[in-house]
């Protein structure tokens, strides 16, 4: 009994692993499409109300995008380049604010082109929610990419053609036949108004909703059981008027669609027919295309909304263009040439303090051996005087000793004498004095 319970809860408890590991070996194949990747960022001092603007795009390219991306004022455009070839990015969405306004460019990197827009007005995320009478917090949409939208691109101009390939290239492309449906949680609009040549950007959450039924059945559906303290049954709560508002009214037949997949949320199966809702989360923006240039923020002007040039302007900017490109060159091969002087010279220098370094240490160590062997003779010289003189020394000691014997000799022989002249008188012979 105890065992089949303690499987029970073990089998209640099991960890239900909320994120699937990218399979690394799929996403880094050569045969698999890249996908875009970017970097917001700010340019100079731009102001609070701008930086916020710059978060809320991060959030708007997610997960795709640098989130934590922290930009300091000593940054300049080439340190952001260096470092995006590393982290497989291709866009960059670039803010700057001038006394004209605020400006927004969008580029590819790392050889452009660039898209230069001026911003005339832009709404953040949280103005967009404080105008909303429920508004929702969002956090799961976030996971994947949005999908993108884009309307009244139908000029024949190469401006707008190269403005829809830049917008497509911001976001990956999708598969008709393999998206799932539980993806696709998010949209992102561009609108072209052809006339005043303004572009609405608008951000939305993708919702569904069950259809013919009222808000008060929905909110039991989808929700737990709601809060009835005010009413005395729930069929006040379900049969109450003027509860539905103008948004959210249904739109008939053609906003239906018949989901072809499970989507999110426990009532949405396959085949079931739901109304689609589109929530908006921001920020919102109008922008105006000023020009369109060459490079990575340079290069040649391809397009330009207000300066209009003639034909012979444009080959004299084209000549200045070629000939600033050839000194450019020239100076790169003369400053190549220079470093390579610098290194021979360095090198050859080198060598020659070197050889000289050791030249100079064998002369040393010959002069050392020099002295050294001079030193031995020297210590020889001595060590044989000192011979020398011990010998001396040696003859002077035996020379002593030869007259010492003597000496004793001449006294033994005093002595005898005394004594034979003592007997001969019978008179001891301490008693004779000396003659």
């Amino acid at each position: 009994m105890y065992v089949n319970r303690v499987c029970h809860l073990s089998a209640m408890y099991k960890k239900r692993r909320t994120h699937v590991k990218v399979d690394e070996t799929v996403t880094n194949s050569p045969d698999s499409p890249k996908l875009p990747k970017s970097f917001v960022f700010k340019s100079g001092h731009v102001g609070k109300s701008v930086e916020a603007l710059v978060r809320d795009m991060r959030r708007v390219m997610e997960p795709h995008t640098a989130t934590k991306l922290k930009e300091r004022k000593s940054n300049r455009l080439k340190d952001f380049v260096a470092i995006a070839g590393q982290f497989g990015v291709t866009q960059f969405l670039i803010f700057t604010r001038t006394d004209n306004g605020t400006n927004f460019r969008l580029t590819r990197t790392p050889r452009g082109p660039t898209l230069c827009f001026r911003v005339l007005k832009y709404s953040l995320i949280r103005d967009v929610l404080a105008s909303q009478i429920d508004p929702k917090s969002f956090i799961s949409e976030f996971h994947t990419p949005p999908l993108l939208v884009l309307n009244n691109f139908d000029g024949d101009e190469n401006h707008l053609k190269l403005m829809i390939t830049m917008f497509q290239s911001m976001f990956p492309s999708i598969n008709v036949n393999k998206i799932q449906l539980s993806d696709a949680r998010r949209v992102v609009l561009f609108n072209y108004n052809p006339d005043t040549k303004i572009i609405d950007f608008r951000h939305y959450s993708i919702g569904v909703k069950p259809i013919g039924i009222s808000k008060s059945v929905r909110k039991v559906i989808n929700s737990n059981v709601p809060d009835l303290h005010e009413y005395r049954d729930i069929s006040e709560f379900v049969l109450r008027e003027g509860h539905i508002s103008e948004s959210e009214a249904e739109s008939g037949v053609e906003a239906t669609v018949t989901l072809a997949q499970d989507f999110v949320g426990k009532i949405n199966k396959k085949s079931d027919q739901r109304a689609i809702k589109l929530t908006e989360i921001g920020p919102r923006m109008e922008l105006q295309l000023v020009k369109i240039q060459s490079g990575l923020c340079d290069g040649e002007i391809l397009f330009h909304e207000f300066i209009k040039k003639t034909p012979a302007e444009i080959k004299s900017i084209e000549r200045e263009r070629q000939k600033k490109k050839q000194e450019t060159a020239l100076r790169r091969k003369e400053q190549e040439k220079n470093v390579e002087r610098k290194k021979a010279e360095k090198e050859a220098h080198r060598l020659a303090t070197s050889g000289r370094t050791i030249s100079e240490s064998k002369d040393e160590e010959e002069e050392d051996d020099d002295d050294e062997s001079d030193e031995e003779g020297d210590d020889d010289d001595e060590v044989d005087e000192k011979e020398d003189n011990d010998d001396d020394d040696d003859e002077s000691d035996e020379d002593d000793e030869d007259d010492e014997d003597e000496v004793d000799e001449k006294d033994e022989e005093e002595d005898e004498q005394q004594q034979s002249s003592a007997d001969e008188m019978d008179v001891d012979p301490k008693y004779i004095g000396s003659p």
